[in-house]
């Protein structure tokens, strides 16, 4: 190699400094290079229409909220999302039981208000204040059901208000539904001297009585005899013989299968249905029994007929309160309650009696009117009375062509008239259905306890009416 490239040892001096200058050279192309590509890179960000999601053109405001979001997204640590959750368990919880905590007041309330309302109703003291809400039917409103050959003397309404049973003075007894009214069984009596061979009554039928179960249905008849008859087929099962004289009153014990007995023998009689069984035999009454009554306590009330009183039987005592009012013979009763009751007297008052008190707390005299010619008027007989359990309506039956309904005042110390409904005959039973829907009548063209008059123009049949409730709208007004 020539030497006038290289020096042994040593760089050449004018190639050293001609390789310098051509190395800045090059830095300064670079850096003009880099320089506008910065600036063209600028101005085409200006026009660009698609924003990076990385561009640091973003607002800070927009940045924060990022960085936020993403600090809780992605920052939380396993500590503080174990206590979150903690505490979103917690209020679920805290919702969860204040919840249980209202509906359980609620039902206690509930509980407590029932259980109230059973012990007035032990006591004789709960009286629903119904009478006020109640208007008179439009005749039109009224069923008659008819199917009885003579006079009808005695009905029950089922437990379910769904089936009514009605016996007459032809010995049979019919099952009826109430919804369409059709008769669902008939158990037709037999004649005179039949009685060994025939399955029901040979006598008139003076009274009936339906356990609150609605398993057993109870008949008694002139002839003396209490038939049982199971309530859902009317299969007869039992045939009850005692007394010497005919069954006039019969009521089950609400709760139970013990059966309560009247008679014109002037006695009371306790059986068990369930064991087909007598029981005792209670004495007190001086002339025939005509009707007879009992709820939920051991006890039962009877109307004394002539010998114008009116009794209750403490069963387990085997004693009896005697209680005196009524000027004529006493020919019905029907208890409100534990503690109140209501009788009908052939004088044609309406009296409503205390357990408590040996007369009265109300009567109306001459309820049904008057009739006969002038001078010599006579008032209707009251043949039927009827209570709507634990309320403060009842109401009472004559020949005088209506049903009267009543309200009994403040603590039963008085009795109201509310209105008629039209019925022509004798209204020889009168029934609340359990609810309150209806009231049930079974008319005759004679008394059920004998033929001293007979209404030619009646027609023997069982009167549906309806009760029916003012509109909300009058509640309201008033």
């Amino acid at each position: 190699m020539s030497s006038s490239f290289f020096m042994k040892g040593k760089e050449n001096p004018k190639l050293a400094k001609k390789g310098k200058n051509v190395a800045a050279t090059k830095r300064k192309v670079d850096g003009d290079s880099a320089g506008k590509s910065k600036v063209r890179a600028k101005k085409a960000s200006k026009y660009n229409e698609e924003i990076s999601s990385e561009s640091e053109t973003e607002s800070p405001a927009l940045t924060k909220k990022k960085q936020s979001n993403e600090s809780h997204e992605y920052d939380e640590t396993p500590q503080e999302k174990k206590l979150r959750l903690a505490k979103l368990y917690l209020e679920q919880l805290k919702d969860e039981e204040e919840q249980k905590a209202e509906e359980d007041s609620f039902e206690t309330d509930l509980i407590a208000g029932r259980l109230q309302e059973e012990v007035l109703e032990q006591k004789g003291k709960l009286q629903r204040l119904i009478a006020k809400d109640l208007i008179p039917p439009d005749a039109s409103e009224i069923r008659v059901l008819r199917g009885h050959k003579l006079p009808i003397t005695c009905l029950v309404i089922t437990p379910d208000d769904k089936c009514i049973f009605s016996a007459a003075k032809d010995c049979s007894i019919i099952k009826w539904d109430v919804g369409s009214g059709k008769k669902l069984h008939t158990i037709p009596g037999g004649r005179k001297g039949t009685e060994e061979r025939h399955v029901g009554h040979t006598a008139h039928i003076l009274c009936m009585a339906i356990s609150s179960d609605g398993k057993y249905l109870a008949t008694g008849d002139m002839n003396k005899l209490i038939m049982i008859w199971e309530a859902d087929t009317c299969k007869h099962l039992y045939k009850f013989t005692g007394h010497k004289g005919p069954v006039s009153g019969l009521s089950f014990r609400k709760g139970t299968h013990d059966l309560y007995s009247a008679s014109h023998d002037r006695s009371v009689k306790v059986w068990n249905v369930d064991e087909n069984a007598y029981v005792e035999t209670l004495f007190g009454h001086q002339d025939a029994i005509t009707g007879l009554d009992c709820l939920s306590r051991e006890r039962c009330v009877t109307a004394g007929g002539r010998d114008r009183t009116v009794r209750v039987w403490k069963i387990a005592e085997e004693s009896q309160l005697v209680f005196h009012g009524h000027e004529g013979s006493i020919d019905c009763i029907q208890l409100i309650n534990e503690e109140h009751m209501i009788t009908g007297a052939d004088d044609g008052s309406v009296s409503l009696w205390s357990v408590n008190k040996k007369k009265p707390l109300s009567t109306v005299k001459q309820a049904h009117g008057c009739h006969g010619d002038a001078g010599l008027e006579q008032p209707h007989w009251v043949a039927s009375v009827a209570a709507l359990q634990n309320s403060d309506t009842v109401a009472s039956g004559s020949h005088n062509s209506q049903v009267n309904v009543w309200k009994c005042g403040q603590s039963y110390r008085g009795l109201e008239p509310l209105f008629s409904v039209p019925v022509s005959g004798f209204v020889n039973s009168l029934k609340f259905s359990s609810s309150g829907q209806f009231l049930v009548a079974g008319v005759g063209q004679e008394h059920r306890l004998g033929r001293w008059w007979r209404l030619k123009e009646a027609k023997n049949g069982i009167y549906v009416i309806p009760l029916k409730r003012k509109p909300e709208e009058a509640k309201v007004a008033e």
